[in-house]
């Protein structure tokens, strides 16, 4: 069953018809929805917009929910234009400083809807919809709208984005930015998502394309453009407006749960306020009620119940309780769910099982034929959450809440900042750095110069050689041009034009390569030849655990897993450097391996470099194998000697399956009965001796390291191919980027700081590598923020003290952990979104 079929199903329903109704009487309509689920909330908006016709603003709680509608809507509505409209995340710390990617998203929904164009669906949520606007008038007056064929001077052009606050630079990378070059012009307006390329023939448009930024090529064309400037700029605070008075005529609002919205933007309002009144005069930037929406406002827009004139048209405001119910509890009962299905159909009403992939549809059936039951059911692309609508006649029910997965969602990062490698380099350049062209060699960056090419005038690019001889590279050829990397604080020696001795060099490089593959070649016969185990195939209860896992796979983690598993099951020792950042699933797949291990009769020894570490393993490893037949410990500094002599003698007879330890773990007193993994997580934080006994630990047996700052010497062997590699390089759904800002010591900074993170529901870390004064500095935070809960931690407590503050801070029990570089690994605490590092040139 398709989608839109799905739909025909609402065509009836009486909710529809009731808008139908309003929206042919010209009326604005606010609807207080009552439903069994954001996908079902989704299905009836995309019912009601293919009856109407007529805008939709869907408001959730909050940006998460938000999202999962967009998502649901872009489902069901492919070719209807869908837009998110987020908040633009103003920290009160921050001078008027947005995300772009914010800004630009934002300036797109206001740009269309102002324009006139389509009807859209835009989706938003609480905090959004708290934030004031620009008013239509100013935007519509501060927009420059350009067509093929317009005459407009080049020199006005220039003026009018500066105007914009449009920073001009050689090549655009971002919105807000715009090039000249000749009768070229290229610019990022803030509403759309690649920048424009404008060709003028003297002072007429002659062509309008758009086009990728990581290539600098055209892939599309358009007859007319909207430059718009950042909405968000401190220019336009003097006039702004609620969101809503951008709504056309007609426009059908569905809110989810009317009294939480408001109670959301009073209690918003409510922190603004406290924000504000804690801030220093240098950062603030507007009283809240300039700023801000309150949910009385709001209030009184949509969900008085009477019919109140907002501008020309009216609101009618009603509340529409549906009668369906949101998706049965399962639990992974598939008898249960094979008959429910069965039911439905034999009641005449449509049963819908969505599924997200082909496997998990085979896998259903695999099931079913198990169950000796065959019931008649559509798959399709997946919703957010399944739902009974009794009234419909639909019954819906999402393959990841059987297997009670999280299903990620996507939403749009504005500009995707895909910069091409050779121009971010190229705009770093500066006169006088040390280059290499791979045909010349070493010179210096003389910048960007035009030269006239058989009476053409071209781009190029100046390099200075030794004796000032000069090279003009043409830009289609930065290719061959790279920044020079060399020994720090050493001066590389220019090559000479013409000289033999660039080429001479790169035939002595050439050989040394071939001398390496050759010992390449020998090292890896000798590992052919050492006999390590041979892991059986993955059983049930391998699938069993990666089925397991709450989120979903990036494909990263999917090919390093399978990676790790075919060398465990071949018969030669595993030797895998497996390299990611912090947060993109590599301790999964240790565990995965781990298990493996253990499933196959053999020990697992995981080593990490500081205590809290191996505490945090523990604690990871135990909670994802919880219910499955391994036994996990730990060792550490922490543990008494008692705990870890019965730890040691439970090990050797074989009772413990994982050993999780620092590196007491290769020490003599150690001892496993049967050794089959080493799990190194990392690496790069040992010394050479705990390394060389970890070489005499590892003969014969499969070796796992993790890292994600490999040293040189071990990237070196990876990149040999002397040890395998597995390369993390995608980030988890939704991951947002790190801000990170470098600034002068001052209280205010750190109050506003700590503030803002702590009202939002937020912990802190709080870096400070003396311990001597490491109190002083938790009492100043406490001074600057009084209803602030501070811990401290360093590595001189006592292990227990210090190991109850680490779990209290996990719990949450403080809001702020003054500490030392103690935490540096492995402190997972997903809620610590702000970390402030004290003398961070220490």
């Amino acid at each position: 069953m398709e989608l839109a079929d799905l739909l025909s199903y609402y065509d009836e329903h009486p909710l529809i018809q009731a808008l139908v109704g309003a929206a042919h009487d010209n009326q604005r309509t606010a609807i207080g929805c009552v439903t069994a689920g954001g996908s079902h909330t989704a299905l009836l908006a995309a019912a009601a917009f293919i009856q109407t016709d007529v805008p939709q603003l869907l408001i959730a709680q909050s940006k998460e929910q938000a999202a999962y509608l967009q998502n649901d809507l872009e489902k069901l509505l492919p070719k209807v234009p869908c837009y998110f409209y987020p908040a633009s995340y103003r920290r009160p710390y921050e001078v008027a400083q947005t995300d772009n990617a914010n800004v630009l998203l934002r300036a797109e929904v206001l740009n269309h809807l102002s324009s006139r164009r389509r009807s859209p669906l835009v989706i938003t949520y609480t905090e959004a919809l708290f934030e004031k606007v620009v008013t239509k008038k100013e935007l519509e007056s501060n927009t420059l709208k350009l067509h093929v064929g317009e005459r407009i001077s080049i020199d006005f052009l220039n003026e009018t984005l500066f105007e914009y606050q449009f920073e001009r630079v050689d090549f655009v990378t971002s919105p807000g930015q715009f090039s000249v070059r000749g009768g070229i012009v290229d610019i990022f307006s803030f509403s759309k998502d690649h920048p424009y390329r404008v060709e003028f023939f003297d002072d007429e448009v002659e062509s309008i394309r758009y086009f990728d930024i990581e290539t600098q090529r055209t892939i599309g064309k358009a007859n007319k453009m909207s430059i718009v400037p950042n909405v968000e700029n401190k220019t336009f605070l003097e006039q702004r407006s609620s969101f809503l008075s951008y709504l056309p005529k007609q426009t059908q609002v569905w809110l989810d749960t009317p009294s939480l919205l408001t109670a959301g933007l009073d209690r918003l309002m409510e922190l603004a306020h406290e924000t504000y009144e804690q801030l220093g005069d240098a950062v603030k930037r507007g009283a809240p009620s300039e700023l801000f929406v309150s949910g009385d406002a709001i209030k009184r827009d949509l969900m008085d119940y009477s019919r109140v004139e907002y501008g020309k048209a009216q609101w009618h405001t009603q509340t529409i309780e549906s009668k369906a119910l949101p998706q049965r509890a399962f639990n992974k009962d598939f008898n249960l769910l094979a008959q429910t299905l069965l039911d439905v159909d034999g009641r005449g009403k449509q049963a819908v099982l969505m599924c997200a992939n082909e496997k998990q549809v085979d896998r259903f059936q695999a099931i079913f034929e198990d169950l000796e039951l065959a019931p008649r059911y559509a798959t399709t692309t997946s919703l957010h959450e399944g739902f009974e609508d009794e009234v419909a006649g639909v019954y819906l029910y999402t393959d990841h809440q059987i297997f009670d997965r999280y299903q990620r969602f996507s939403i749009k990062n504005g500009s995707q900042k895909k910069q091409a490698i050779t121009l971010e380099q190229l705009n770093a350049l500066e006169f006088g750095d040390y280059v290499t062209h791979v045909d010349h060699g070493v010179g210096k960056f003389g910048g960007l110069q035009k030269i006239d090419n058989n009476g053409t005038v071209q781009e190029a690019i100046k390099l200075v050689y030794r004796d000032n001889d000069i090279l003009y590279v043409s830009i289609h050829s930065l290719h061959k041009i790279s920044k020079f990397n060399g020994k720090d604080g050493t001066a590389p020696q220019l090559n000479k034009l013409g000289s033999p001795q660039w080429q001479s060099l790169k035939k002595k490089t050439k050989a040394k390569v071939k001398q390496i593959a050759f010992d390449l070649i020998q090292l890896y016969a000798k590992r052919k030849e050492a006999i390590g185990f041979e892991c059986a195939p993955d059983g049930y209860l391998q699938h069993e655990l990666e089925a397991s896992f709450l989120y979903e796979d990036t494909p990263d983690q999917v090919s390093a897993t399978e990676a790790v598993k075919k060398d465990m099951e071949r018969p030669m020792p595993m030797d895998r450097l497996i390299c990611g950042d912090v947060g993109f699933g590599k301790t999964e797949i240790a565990i995965r391996a781990a298990f493996k291990a253990a499933a196959n009769g053999k020990q697992v020894a995981v080593l990490v470099p500081t205590t809290i570490l191996a505490f945090q393993h523990f604690k990871t490893f135990t909670k994802r194998l919880e219910g499955f037949p391994v036994t996990v410990d730990y060792i550490n500094r922490f543990r008494s000697a008692k705990q870890q002599r019965e730890t040691l003698m439970n090990l050797k007879s074989g009772k413990i399956d994982i050993l999780i330890g620092t590196h007491k773990l290769v020490s003599k007193t150690v001892e496993f009965k049967d050794l089959g993994l080493l799990i190194v997580d990392e690496e790069q934080k040992f010394g050479v001796g705990v390394k060389d006994k970890i070489k005499t630990l590892k003969v014969g047996v499969d070796t796992l390291t993790l890292t994600a700052t490999p040293i040189p010497r071990t990237l070196q062997f990876s990149l040999m191919a002397a040890r395998d590699l597995s390369v993390m390089t995608t980030p988890p759904p939704n991951r947002q980027p790190i801000e990170t800002e470098l600034i002068g010591f001052t209280e205010e900074a750190i109050r506003d700081a700590v503030s803002y993170e702590i009202q939002r529901g937020g912990q802190v870390f709080f870096i400070n590598n003396r311990v001597s004064n490491i109190q002083e500095v938790a009492g100043m935070i406490q001074r600057l923020v009084p209803d602030a809960r501070i811990a401290v931690g360093h590595g001189q407590m006592d292990g227990k003290k210090l190991e109850k503050v680490m779990l209290d801070f996990m719990e949450g029990k403080y809001d702020v952990l003054v500490a030392t570089t103690i935490i540096e690994s492995g402190l997972d605490v997903s809620n610590a979104n702000t970390i402030i590092i004290n003398n961070a040139n220490h």
